[in-house]
């Protein structure tokens, strides 16, 4: 995943459930189009919950990566309702 340039950063390592994808939602409703997001994450949920957002919301969940504990999430965002 290093050839993902993010845009924008979240950081919500060490937060649970909810949190992570109310922020993740927060930001990528910030976002313009074509921008991508890099979601950085401890929550084992998240997992699951995050590339589930990503499709409810129509965006694009380009790549992910998992390093010492922490899983990050790229998404690019492709439309804007």
């Amino acid at each position: 995943m290093a050839d993902i340039k993010a845009d924008y950063v979240i950081d919500t390592k060490g937060l649970n459930c909810p949190m992570p994808v109310l922020k993740t939602k927060k930001a990528i409703d910030s976002l313009k189009v074509g921008e991508v997001l890099e979601v950085m994450t401890t929550d084992p949920g998240a997992r699951v919950d995050i590339p589930a957002l990503v499709k409810r919301l129509g965006q694009e969940l380009i790549g992910s990566k998992e390093e010492k504990g922490v899983t990050s999430f790229f998404i690019r965002k492709t439309r804007s309702d």
